[in-house]
């Protein structure tokens, strides 16, 4: 598996004012493996502890913040003899044990010569139940599932992703067709690296899905486990109600697909909580298609996506065939996968912060708008070689933006006044 995440920690390895480092993401994409991996690559040794029913270590912290101290304690857990300069500390689960977070403020100031790394599936949940967290003294670097271009290399496409790198548009299209295929099974397969790694060593569709469900599964034990028994039917609620969300023509949400008569404040603390573990992105409207455009947010309309192309695909039973070979049911929900797949890709393979806008009563909608330096592009979604782009033709006939893109199932095109980028080639935005 190649991380492209790891580049960025071997930069806050190297930085001068290096702080402990917090990676935040969902369950099962990847953190503890990343950690370990980039211990074992760029330390000469790496000392791992887990607090998942590590007791001992946890009392270990809540004594007091003697950092020898508990350096001395993480030498006799993990048999590594930790040394500044060559030994990364890997901190893991860091959620169940909140003074081995507070720790971090004590690690940064006293003795930042040690190299701390820590991870924790629900952390963000585990914050906003009260755990203190130590503001300015942390660095943090998100884990999102893996997206299209560490796709083709874990099944080893490597060539095709370094077109994509190179951005060399006459070559991607003449690639087109293997392109294509790599991203329907992409949009089947998803982003989690243990069902990637399954699928690229046996391409067996059928045990692809159970093991997407099995996620799924663990996603919704955790509802469980982690929230109080009033605030779980919510949560499940708004959960299953993503895909029919995003299966509608208009894609904001509308808390009335949840349940007749539902209001937004019944289901706000549901939509944090899920935010908070990584499950979801939500995506905020703008009143305005101004710089910058976070000033503009409407926090009262958004749009939300799981986090992974895949899991959305097996919470909605959509079936191998029917996304690989085109199936005539599948068509009405091509374009919410394909937008999924665009909100996915934004955020890990882009520098963008994603939005959207719609006009006055709704007249059109621009899928996603980021913002360039002092430019606001408008981004329109296609889900095949459908070059119609009205929507996206309003808004710039009203805003007249210096760029406009439309992505779709075409090859590379420059326009007057849009550009058309191919979907499996959007990292070049």
């Amino acid at each position: 598996m190649q991380r492209f995440l790891m580049e960025e920690l071997v930069k806050w390895k190297d930085k001068y004012n290096r702080k402990p480092l917090i990676i935040k993401g969902a369950r099962q994409v990847g953190k503890t493996w990343l950690m370990k991996e980039f211990g074992k690559l760029h330390f000469e040794k790496c000392a791992y502890v887990s607090f998942y029913n590590n007791q001992r270590m946890k009392r270990v912290f809540e004594e007091d913040y003697d950092i020898q101290r508990i350096i001395t304690n993480i030498n006799i857990e993990t048999h590594v003899e930790v040394t500044p300069g060559n030994t990364l500390i890997i901190l893991d689960e860091i959620q169940e044990a909140p003074k081995a977070l507070e720790s971090l403020k004590y690690f940064c100031e006293n003795a930042p010569e040690y190299a701390v790394i820590v991870a924790g599936s629900l952390l963000g949940v585990a914050i906003h139940a009260g755990i203190s967290f130590p503001v300015g003294k942390v660095d943090i670097l998100e884990l999102h599932p893996m997206n299209f271009r560490e796709f083709l290399l874990a099944i080893g496409e490597v060539k095709l992703e370094e077109l994509l790198v190179k951005g060399d548009f006459a070559l991607i299209g003449d690639f087109k067709e293997k392109y294509a295929f790599a991203l329907k099974n992409y949009y089947y397969v998803g982003g989690m690296p243990e069902v990637v790694q399954f699928y690229s060593e046996h391409k067996d569709y059928d045990e692809v899905r159970n093991l997407q469900n099995a996620i799924l599964e663990q996603y919704e034990n955790d509802f469980g486990k982690h929230t109080g028994s009033g605030e779980l039917p919510r949560i499940r609620m708004v959960w299953n109600s993503i895909p029919l969300q995003l299966a509608k023509e208009n894609k904001k949400f509308f808390f009335g697909k949840i349940k007749e008569g539902a209001r937004a404040k019944e289901f706000e603390v549901a939509i944090e909580w899920l935010q908070d573990c990584g499950l979801i992105k939500k995506v905020h409207k703008v009143s305005k298609p101004a710089v910058p455009l976070k000033a503009y947010v409407d926090f009262t309309s958004f749009k939300l996506y799981l986090l992974d192309v895949g899991l959305l695909g097996a919470l909605s039973e959509l079936d191998a065939e029917s996304i690989l070979e085109g199936n005539e049911i599948f068509i009405e929900f091509k374009g919410a996968l394909t937008e999924q797949y665009v909100m996915q890709q934004l955020v890990s393979d882009t520098e963008y912060i994603p939005y959207y806008y719609s006009g006055e009563k709704s007249t059109y909608e621009v899928d996603f708008l980021v913002q360039k330096g002092k430019e606001v592009v408008p981004i329109e979604v296609k889900a095949e070689d459908n070059l119609r782009s009205q929507s996206l033709k309003v808004y710039c006939e009203k805003y007249k933006p210096q760029y406009a893109v439309r992505t779709s199932m075409s090859n590379y095109r420059e326009q007057e006044w849009m550009v058309n980028l191919p979907l499996y080639a959007i990292n070049n935005l």
